[in-house]
């Protein structure tokens, strides 16, 4: 399969990952268990050509990503290619190719952490809205340990999440975080025996589905990121100005206060990719 494909199908020639629809929830399986689903050159590809194929489709509305196996991943496969060629102009860092399809995904995306989640295996989770965790993983930025840089953004993105001091502390030391570490500082959302992990996050996953507006929730995940890069409210006052005057015209809002008012579940009609403008626009102060 090319990487400029869009259309999964519902079945795909992925090597390293697998991908299905159901209950408008697209979900994508890290799939090397042999190599504790090791991370590869071609897992960054295949994994932002998902996240990207699942943001396209309108009969996505969650994204779930999870893992085979008792890991979710261990980090670099060193015994497979895991850079590519830095010389091409279009070269791009691999946990970059994984993190930025996230960020910029108008569905939100949730992570089923089933076991270690190291190095690019935790990197590429953290622009995600939601991180759950059964209670035998362990995070770990280990990459001042090995030689190597933070990557996928990370080094923004974690102390978003846990503040500046712990994600010092983490990147530091390097050291293996347990989930409860990980739960109270910020990291993770909640935690979960391994049975009851996966069950957890697609309850989540169908809440979502069912009870939030697409529009919604595409502008909730990508302001709330946008506006961290501002000291003062100011942009999200002008934001507000273009996206409260589009809101009250839609049929969602209408859908939204009829369903509340009647006591029944919504049935929301709205879809991200056609129902909003170019986000970057309106993100722009």
């Amino acid at each position: 399969m090319t990487t400029d494909e869009t259309d999964t199908g519902g079945v795909t020639d992925y090597s390293t990952i697998t991908y299905g629809v159901a209950e408008a929830i697209a979900t994508i399986t890290l799939n090397r268990p042999h190599a504790r689903n090791g991370f590869t050159l071609a897992m960054a590809d295949e994994l932002g050509h998902a996240v990207t194929a699942a943001d396209r489709d309108d009969a996505v509305r969650v994204i779930l990503l999870t893992a085979v196996g008792d890991y979710f991943c261990v980090g670099m496969d060193f015994a497979e290619p895991s850079i590519g060629d830095i010389g091409d102009p279009d070269w791009d860092e691999p946990s970059t190719r994984v993190a930025r399809p996230i960020t910029n995904s108008n569905k939100p995306v949730i992570v089923a952490c089933p076991g270690p989640a190291v190095g690019v295996g935790v990197s590429i989770t953290l622009a995600a809205d939601f991180r759950l965790a059964s209670d035998r993983a362990r995070f770990g930025f280990v990459f001042a340990r090995r030689g190597l840089f933070p990557e996928g953004g990370s080094t923004w993105f974690l102390p978003q999440l846990v503040g500046l001091a712990k994600a010092k502390e983490w990147m530091l030391t390097g050291r293996l975080i347990p989930a409860e570490e990980a739960l109270s500082a910020g990291l993770i959302t909640s935690v979960h025996s391994p049975d009851e992990l996966l069950p957890a996050a697609y309850d989540l996953a169908r809440d979502l589905a069912v009870r939030i507006a697409p529009a919604s929730a595409a502008l909730v995940r990508r302001a709330l990121v946008a506006m961290t890069a501002h000291g003062d409210p100011e942009a999200a006052f002008a934001l507000d100005r273009k996206s409260i005057p589009h809101a009250s015209t839609s049929s969602d809002l209408a859908e939204g206060i009829s369903s509340f008012l009647e006591k029944r579940p919504p049935r929301f009609t709205g879809v991200a990719r056609t129902d909003l403008p170019a986000l970057d626009e309106w993100l722009r102060p």
